[in-house]
């Protein structure tokens, strides 16, 4: 018989990883205000603002992308004077969200964009033998028809990567136009 995947208890909502993209900078400050539409019986739901120095600038980022420094390098990076912003943030967020690849990382972290493309609301999958996450996406886009809801799978062969949500055992970026 086939093990039975583990219980999500977990859930983390990133906004603001480039700070310019404000949909989920608006979605997680409003649920930091009033977070009972996003709880659930026994899962922990934590919306959070993930690079508060660029949304205030409103910007990308400030020293590098913050969606592109959650490698070993930079998450075992010693802190000093002169390290840049995001990677110190990155070294914050494994801490809270992670560690990155261990037991204790949530379950879940959904990291909310937006993008100039015309591609609607779009969930960013890393791994197509993800069973849990091949699960949610089905079900979100029943929750969701008839209105589309791509799923775009951006598995490599090799490349681990280094985005903000590869912190969680199951990550997900949800784009929006």
């Amino acid at each position: 018989s086939a093990l039975a995947e583990a219980p999500v208890r977990r859930v983390g909502i990133f906004g603001g990883t480039h700070g310019n993209e404000l949909s989920g900078v608006l979605l997680v400050r409003h649920w930091q205000e009033n977070g009972a539409e996003i709880q659930r019986p026994g899962v922990e739901v934590k919306p959070f603002l993930t690079n508060p120095r660029a949304v205030e600038k409103c910007t990308r980022y400030i020293d590098c992308d913050l969606n592109r420094v959650f490698d070993p390098d930079s998450l075992g990076r010693p802190v000093v004077e002169d390290i840049p912003y995001e990677v110190r943030r990155a070294q914050e967020i494994n801490h809270i969200f992670g560690p990155k690849g261990s037991d204790d990382a949530y379950d879940l972290i959904f990291d909310l964009h937006n993008t100039t493309s015309n591609m609607g609301g779009t969930l960013i999958l890393e791994n197509s033998r993800d069973d849990f996450t091949i699960q949610m996406v089905h079900y979100i886009k029943n929750a969701l028809a008839p209105e589309p809801c791509p799923a775009l799978l951006i598995e490599h062969p090799s490349l681990k990567y280094a985005t903000t949500r590869s912190v969680a055992k199951h990550p997900v970026g949800k784009y929006e136009i």
